[in-house]
C-alpha cells in the first residue's frame, strides 16, 4: 500500500512537469495588437508578432510569433515561426516552425525543423527542407513479390 502511494505521488509530479519555450532572438519590431486587424501584404526585415487578425501575406527575414489571440489567414515566409493561435495558409520557414499547446495550423508547410507540442494541431501537408527529392520507403512496395511458403 505504501508503495502505491509513493508511485501515485511520483506520477503526479511527472505530469506537472512544465515545458519551457525558447523565445526567438532579437526584439519584436512589428506588432499587430489584439484589437487590430490588417488586410494585405506585410513585408519587413524584422521580427513580427500577431495578436490580432491578419488576412493576406507575411514575408520577413526575421521571425513570426502568432500569439494565443492571433488569427492569421495568410501565407507566411520567415526564418522561424511560433504559433500559439491559429494560422490558415501555407508556411515556409528556413528555420523552425513551432506549433505550441494552443496553436493550430491548417495548410501546407515547408520547414527545416518542425515541433508540434502536445495539444498543438496541424492539418495539411508537410515537407522538411531537403526531403523534396527523397523517395518514400514505400515506393518500392509494389515491386516486392509476396513471400511464398
Amino acid at each position: 500500500m505504501l508503495w502505491n502511494r509513493n508511485r501515485k505521488k511520483r506520477s503526479r509530479s511527472l505530469a506537472k512537469k512544465e515545458r519551457t519555450f525558447v523565445a526567438f532572438d532579437g526584439k519584436i519590431e512589428n506588432i499587430l495588437g489584439p484589437t487590430a486587424s490588417f488586410q494585405g501584404h506585410l513585408k519587413t526585415e524584422g521580427n513580427v508578432r500577431i495578436d490580432g487578425h491578419l488576412d493576406g501575406c507575411i514575408e520577413t527575414t526575421g521571425n513570426v510569433i502568432v500569439g494565443e489571440a492571433g488569427k492569421v489567414t495568410a501565407d507566411i515566409i520567415a526564418e522561424n515561426i511560433q504559433v500559439w493561435g491559429a494560422v490558415k495558409g501555407n508556411i515556409i520557414a528556413s528555420g523552425r516552425l513551432e506549433i505550441l499547446p494552443s496553436g493550430r495550423v491548417w495548410g501546407e508547410i515547408k520547414v527545416a525543423s518542425l515541433l508540434i507540442d502536445e495539444g498543438g494541431l496541424f492539418r495539411g501537408k508537410s515537407v522538411l527542407a531537403g526531403d523534396e527529392g527523397t523517395p518514400s520507403p514505400f515506393d518500392d512496395l509494389e515491386e516486392l513479390a509476396p513471400v511464398e511458403k
